[in-house]
Order: structure tokens, then C-alpha cells, then sequence
């Protein structure tokens, strides 16, 4: 990868919590890489309300399927907390690719990943409830974020809708489900942080099977 082309073509821009990075619908003129920060990928369903469908985080690459496809971007991209995001324009990348095989199989590798998630996704949603959701859920935002300094608390901090559009269900069944879970000495809530006080319990409950 000619990492100096690419150093001089990018671009950075600082985002404030809660701002849209790209959007749904939108011709892509480029991807985008974050620096630092935490992001939602989020979808609308047919019902019109956002799914988030991934979680980025430092390193991680957005847009790219829209940039390779020429499509508009099937997602839109807003910030979780302020975040640092690269952007590197649409001809640079397809430049790189090309020259490099390294990098395209990365690339492939991510396509295979996202279609595996996907899959998992529609199944989950299809024959597992929504308690198993939540907890599974809980466990993907530690998966993406980890834990602070105490080794429990989920380095995010997640509205309740957020959770809710990660689950797939109503923002009360979200409340009512972590309360239980609280109630059960599984989780321990304090405003939007939340704590994973028994993940083995926890894990038992998502009923994964990987």
C-alpha cells in the first residue's frame, strides 16, 4: 500500500457526539477512517425506524461497500461521542486496491465478515427473544468497546433507543428487560453506563452458538 499518497489525499475532521458523519441515500465520494471515537452505523427499516447494524470504533473503515459498488451508501454513519474520522477519496482508494492484492483481500475479508453478521442477525431475529437479544447485545457493545477501569463497566455510553435499535424492539421493552436484568444481579445501571455484573449469566441468556 503507497501509504504516502494515501497520507497526502486524506482528510480529518473532528465530529461532536451525535453528529452524521454520511447518510443513508447518499452518493459516496470517498471512505472514511476513524481516528478515534466510537460510531453507529444505523439503517431504516420499512417501518421508518433506525436499526443500528454496527458498531466502530478506532481503526475501523466505513463505506468502503458503497465506494467499490458506485451505489449510494445503503447506512448512514453518526458519532456516539466525539470522534477524530479520516476520509480518503473514492479515486485514491480504487488506486490502491488495485495496486495492492494485500489490501483487496483485506477488503474481501471484511465483505465475508459483514455478510456473516448479516446472517447471524436475521436469524437471531427470527427465532430468538427479545431478552436473548438484549443480552446478546450487551455482550457485542463490550465485545466493540471493552470495559473501564473496572472491569465492568461497558466502555459506551448507549441511550436506551440505542439499545433498543440494536435489539430490534420497542424502547420500553428495553427498560422494563434491564431492570429484570438489574433486579437479577446480572447487570447494575447508572444512567446510560452499564455494568456486567455476571457475565457468565449473561452469556447463557444470549444463547449463542457460534
Amino acid at each position: 500500500m503507497d501509504t504516502e499518497i494515501m497520507d497526502s489525499s486524506k482528510t480529518c475532521q473532528s465530529f461532536k457526539k451525535g453528529q452524521t458523519i454520511f447518510e443513508e441515500g447518499a452518493y459516496p465520494h470517498g471512505l472514511y477512517c476513524i481516528n478515534s471515537g466510537k460510531i453507529k452505523v444505523t439503517q431504516t427499516g420499512a417501518d421508518g425506524r433506525e436499526h443500528i447494524v454496527h458498531l466502530c470504533k478506532d481503526g475501523d473503515v466505513m463505506g468502503y461497500r458503497a465506494v467499490l459498488s458506485g451505489d449510494k451508501y445503503s447506512c448512514s454513519a453518526v458519532a456516539l461521542e466525539n470522534s477524530s474520522v479520516c476520509f480518503i477519496p473514492t479515486k485514491v482508494f480504487i488506486a490502491m486496491v488495485e495496486k495492492d492484492p494485500k489490501l483487496a483481500f483485506k477488503i474481501i475479508h471484511l465483505f465475508s465478515n459483514e455478510l456473516k453478521i448479516a446472517e447471524r442477525n436475521i436469524t437471531d431475529i427470527a427465532q430468538k427473544s427479545v431478552k436473548e437479544r438484549l443480552a446478546q447485545g450487551l455482550l457485542l457493545l463490550k465485545e466493540s468497546y471493552g470495559f473501564e477501569n473496572d472491569n465492568a463497566t461497558i466502555n459506551v455510553a448507549m441511550t436506551r433507543e440505542d439499545i433498543a435499535n440494536i435489539v430490534g424492539t420497542a424502547r420500553e421493552t428495553v427498560i422494563r428487560l434491564l431492570f429484570e436484568l438489574e433486579r437479577g444481579g446480572i447487570l447494575g445501571l447508572d444512567g446510560k453506563k452499564i455494568k456486567i455484573l455476571d457475565q457468565p449469566k449473561l452469556l447463557r441468556l444470549a444463547n449463542i452458538i457460534d
